[in-house]
C-alpha cells in the first residue's frame, strides 16, 4: 500500500505510490513528471507527465480515453518507443489483473488526499479539438454523415501524403506473407484479389459502398471493364474519385454518388462490394445493410465484404478509436456477421482472414508517418498529427496481438428463394 516515505517526495513517486494501490503492482515503466521528479524501474521507456492536467482528464474520464486526451494533446508522452510501451503496459495489466487487491475506503481516501496535493482536482479540462464532438440520433442520416466527414473529410492532402498512390486506405494483402513488396504492389494485389472473388467480366454492374478515394472502383473499371457505381458519404472523397475518372478517361465506366448508402442506388447489380464500411453501419442498423446488399444484388450476383472485427469481450470500436477517429463504429465478432449476412438471404461462400496482413498495412503507414514528421504537422497541426500516431501504433498493436482481425467474407445472393422447389 502507500508509502509514508513518498510524503517528501516528488510528484512522480506519488503517482507511482497511487498505481501500486490501484493495479496491485509496480509500475513497468519509468515516470517523470512536470516537477523534474522520476520513479519507476531504469532501462525501459518513460511515461513523461507534463502537466497536471493529464491528473485531471484521467479523473474525469479513467481509462483509454483518458489517457488518450492527455496523449494527443501533448500532456502525456512517452520517451523511447511508443509501440514498445504499449505492448509494456498491455502485458502488466493482464499480469495484475489476476493478483488485483481490493480497493478499500481508506485507500481511496489516501488517494483523493494525494490528488489534493498535487493540484490535480478541478472541472473537467475542456476536450482536444480533433475529438469528434457529434449530435443527434445514433446512425441518423445526419449524424452519419457527420461521423464520416470527421474523419475521411480531414484533407485529401494529408491521405495523399500517408497512403500509397493507390489511395487505397484499407488492408492490403501480399500474396507471400514473407514478402518485402511495398505497399501499392499489395494494395494492387488486394483490388485484384476481389476483383477475381467477384469474378467481373467486362460489362458487368458493380456496386462499390463506401468507395473512399476510388482505389477498387478505379481499378475494376480500368482493369475490368466494368460499369461502376461508387458511393461515398464524403465530399471529399467524392470529388477526389470524380478527378481521377476524368483524368484517366473512365468517366463512361465510373458514377460517383456523395450520398448515404441507404438511399437509391439502383438495383440488379453483378456484383456488390464494400471494402472496411461494414463498420460504421452500427449494431442494430446491421442486418437491414445486409438485407440492403441483396436486395441490391442481382439473383446469382456476387457481394464481397472487407471488414474488421473484435472479440465477444470487447466489441465496439474503442474508446479512442470512437472518439478520435470512427465515432459510432461498431465492430462485433467475425461469426456474428456471418450470421447476419445469412440471415439477410445470402449464402456465404467463403471467408479469408487477413488480419497478418493488416499488421503489415499499417506499419508502412506508420513509417511513413513518422519519416515525414513535419509535413504531416504541416497538413494537420501537431496535435492531429499525434492522433494519428497514437491511432497506428495502437491500431498495429490490435491487429498483431489479436484483439482485431480483418476478413474478407464473399456471399452469393441465391438464384432462388429460400424453400423455392418443384
Amino acid at each position: 500500500m502507500s508509502n509514508p516515505a513518498t510524503a517528501h517526495k516528488g510528484a512522480a513517486a506519488r503517482l507511482a505510490a497511487l498505481a501500486d494501490d490501484a493495479f496491485g503492482g509496480p509500475l513497468p515503466l519509468a515516470l517523470r513528471t512536470w516537477d523534474g521528479s522520476e520513479a519507476g524501474p531504469t532501462g525501459t521507456s518513460t511515461v513523461v507527465v507534463r502537466h497536471r492536467r493529464a491528473l485531471r482528464r484521467l479523473l474525469w474520464h479513467p481509462g483509454e480515453l483518458g489517457l488518450a486526451q492527455a496523449y494527443v494533446t501533448g500532456e502525456i508522452d512517452v520517451d523511447g518507443d511508443l509501440g514498445e510501451a504499449l505492448r509494456t503496459m498491455w502485458r502488466a495489466a493482464r499480469e495484475q489483473a489476476v493478483h488485483r487487491p481490493r480497493v478499500s475506503l481508506a485507500d481511496r481516501a489516501r488517494a483523493v488526499r494525494t490528488l489534493i496535493r498535487l493540484g490535480a482536482l478541478g472541472p473537467p479540462p475542456a476536450p482536444p479539438v480533433t475529438q469528434s464532438r457529434l449530435r443527434g440520433a445514433l446512425h441518423s442520416r445526419a449524424r452519419d454523415r457527420a461521423a464520416i466527414s470527421h474523419h475521411y473529410d480531414l484533407s485529401n492532402a494529408f491521405y495523399g501524403f500517408l497512403l500509397d498512390d493507390t489511395m487505397a486506405y484499407s488492408c492490403a494483402f501480399w500474396p507471400e506473407p514473407a514478402s518485402d513488396a511495398e505497399l501499392a504492389h499489395a494494395q494492387r494485389a488486394k483490388l485484384e484479389l476481389i476483383c477475381q472473388k467477384l469474378q467481373l467480366s467486362p460489362g458487368d454492374r458493380l456496386l462499390d459502398i463506401g468507395c473512399g478515394w476510388g482505389a477498387l472502383t478505379l481499378y475494376a473499371a480500368e482493369h475490368h471493364d466494368v460499369q461502376v457505381a461508387a458511393v461515398t458519404l464524403a465530399a471529399e472523397q467524392a470529388t477526389y474519385v470524380e478527378e481521377q475518372a476524368r483524368a484517366r478517361g473512365l468517366e463512361n465506366r465510373v458514377e460517383v454518388r456523395c450520398q448515404d448508402y441507404r438511399e437509391p442506388a439502383g438495383v440488379g447489380y453483378d456484383a456488390v462490394v464494400s471494402i472496411e464500411m461494414g463498420e460504421h453501419v452500427g449494431d442494430a442498423e446491421y442486418p437491414a445493410f445486409a438485407r440492403l446488399l441483396h436486395d441490391r444484388t442481382r439473383p446469382g450476383g456476387r457481394i464481397l465484404l472487407q471488414q474488421m472485427s473484435r472479440g465477444r469481450q470487447a466489441p465496439g470500436g474503442g474508446a479512442f478509436i470512437e472518439a478520435f477517429i470512427a465515432p459510432d463504429m461498431h465492430m462485433r465478432p467475425l461469426g456474428e456477421t456471418v450470421t447476419l449476412i445469412e440471415g439477410a438471404g445470402l449464402e456465404v461462400v467463403g471467408v479469408e482472414a487477413m488480419r497478418e496482413h493488416y499488421v503489415h498495412t499499417v506499419a508502412a503507414w506508420l513509417r511513413t508517418l513518422e519519416e515525414g514528421w513535419d509535413e504531416a504537422v504541416r497538413l494537420i497541426g501537431e496535435e492531429g498529427a499525434r492522433v494519428w500516431r497514437l491511432y497506428l501504433v495502437g491500431g498495429g498493436l490490435a491487429f498483431e496481438q489479436g484483439r482485431m482481425g480483418v476478413d474478407q467474407m464473399l456471399a452469393v445472393r441465391p438464384e432462388f428463394p429460400a424453400g423455392a422447389g418443384s
